[in-house]
């Protein structure tokens, strides 16, 4: 039961980490200092869509699954949870290097967002 519980954990984690990724550039809206967390969690998430490596909280997860008796998964944490809610076929090149390009995109608009912002105060 401990290992199903922590591979949930890692699960959000790692749902959580996507997210800070995509938004959390907002988070500069208030606390000056969060670029100094938040591009370098950036970078690694658009070097992992890039390069198609895995992130390691992926074998984390299929190593707790699979201690608590439940089976892991191939390919990477959106390849089995995201993708098949977006996309019906499976993770290819492209669609990695569409991911990157959303994450730098969504990133691009947040920071000039927050320079604006800052601009004007």
């Amino acid at each position: 039961m401990i290992h199903r519980l922590a591979a949930d954990a890692v699960l959000l984690l790692h749902l959580g980490f996507i997210l800070f990724v995509l938004l959390g550039g907002l988070l500069a809206l208030r606390w000056r200092r969060a670029p100094l967390l938040h591009l370098p969690a950036a970078g690694w998430g658009v070097y992992v869509e890039l390069s198609g490596s895995l992130c390691p909280l992926t074998p984390l997860e299929n190593h707790l699954r699979i201690a608590a008796g439940e089976a892991g998964y191939a390919g990477g944490f959106i390849e089995h949870y995201l993708l098949a809610l977006i996309y019906p076929a499976g993770l290819t090149p492209e669609i990695q290097y569409m991911l990157a390009a959303i994450a730098l995109g969504v990133n691009a608009l947040v920071y000039a967002w927050v320079w604006s912002a800052r601009r004007r105060r």
